[in-house]
Order: structure tokens, then sequence, then C-alpha cells
């Protein structure tokens, strides 16, 4: 069975930005972005994966917070979304932005130029690879063990494998908010329809799902 690269709950406003500049250890968004009026449509669901408390709605958003690590093997992520650290490695003491249980429950691939050695959370093993988009998939791809590849962000590593086209299923929630300038995913949804199907759902929410999967 082929073994997919899915992007799956990647939120950004309604002028297609994901994160802002300036990103910081205390601003991990960087600047212009309130994290909150991007992600309140997941974090108001029964199953978003760092809910502590009991409750949360069901329905259409919930649908796609649920299926986060539904046959899921392996995650990638650049180093963006790990930490706000750039260059060489100057603190291995620090160990990523989710504490001791984070929350990707398999190995993760992080893109960095500055390798360091793996080490493991709970559950969640990181490594750090020095890899072309195609190269790191396969890795991802072995170590997922026949399950899908998470394709995690941030919007630059989504963007450099949309362009070696390794992208096989989106999920992108564009929420009700303007945000001006940051990084950007795109221009407009249109940008994909080349290469992929498209559905668009409204949620009562107010935010949209955009569902893409290869044509």
């Amino acid at each position: 069975m082929e073994q997919l690269l899915r992007v799956q709950n990647f939120t950004v406003s309604r002028d297609g930005v994901a994160a802002g500049e300036d990103q910081s250890l205390e601003r991990p968004f960087g600047t212009r972005i309130d994290p909150r009026e991007l992600f309140t449509w997941a974090g108001a669901t029964a199953s978003w994966p760092n809910r502590t408390e009991p409750g949360g709605s069901r329905g259409l958003d919930d649908y796609f917070t649920r299926d986060f690590d539904h046959h899921i093997g392996a995650e990638i992520m650049g180093r963006n979304k790990f930490g706000p650290q750039r260059g060489p490695w100057q603190d291995h003491e620090w160990q990523g932005w989710w504490g001791e249980e984070p929350p990707f429950h398999t190995p993760v691939f992080v893109l960095t130029h500055h390798e360091r050695p793996s080490f493991t959370l709970s559950d969640t093993t990181f490594h750090f690879v020095n890899a072309d988009p195609a190269t790191v998939l396969a890795q991802a791809r072995e170590a997922a063990r026949g399950k899908d590849v998470r394709l995690g962000g941030g919007v630059s590593t989504i963007r450099e494998f949309l362009d070696a086209d390794l992208v096989d299923t989106l999920h992108v929630v564009v929420a009700p908010v303007e945000v001006g300038s940051g990084l950007r995913l795109w221009d407009s949804p249109d940008d994909l329809r080349d290469r992929f199907h498209l559905e668009v759902v409204p949620s009562p929410s107010g935010v949209t799902h955009h569902v893409f999967w290869r044509r």
C-alpha cells in the first residue's frame, strides 16, 4: 500500500499567513500573530491532542482533529517548528516546544543544516537531518513502517515539499482573521489547483476547511 505524505490541520489566516516574523521562545509564531486567533477552532474540539480536561465540541472540526494521528507513522518538520534557535546548536539541553510529552508519538525528522544527536522524549524520537526533501521522506517512510508520513510544517517546509511535488494530501484550515504580513503559504488556495483536487468546507465555528488531494 502506498505511504502518503500528508499535511494535516495546518492553519493559516484569511490572507494565507501561518507565522509572523521574528520568531522567539516567547512568541513561537512570531510577531503580528496571536496563535489563539488561528487555533481556537482546534482547541475547542474534544479530540484536540493537547486537551487536558474533558469536554470539547464534536462535529466537523473535531473530525479533523481526531484524524491527526490516524495511520501516521512518522513526521517531518522544519527547524523553525522545532524551536527558535538558528545556526549551530548552542543549547542541547533545550529539547523543543512540547515538554516531556510531545504530541507526535512517532519518529520525527527535523530538517536542519546543523545536525545534532537524536534524542527521545516519551514515545517520540527526534532525528536531525541535513538532506533534500526526497531523501528525508525516504527515511521517514522507512521509519513509519508502512504507515503514512505527516508533514508538520512550518510554511517554508511545506512549500519546499510542494515544490518537489512530494505532497499527496493537504488539509489546510483558513481562520477568519487578517494578518497582513509574515510567512505565507499561498496567495490563494487556487494556486494549487493545477496539481490537486480541492474541496472547500465551511465550518459553523467560522473557519473553512480546504482539503486537497493529488490529481
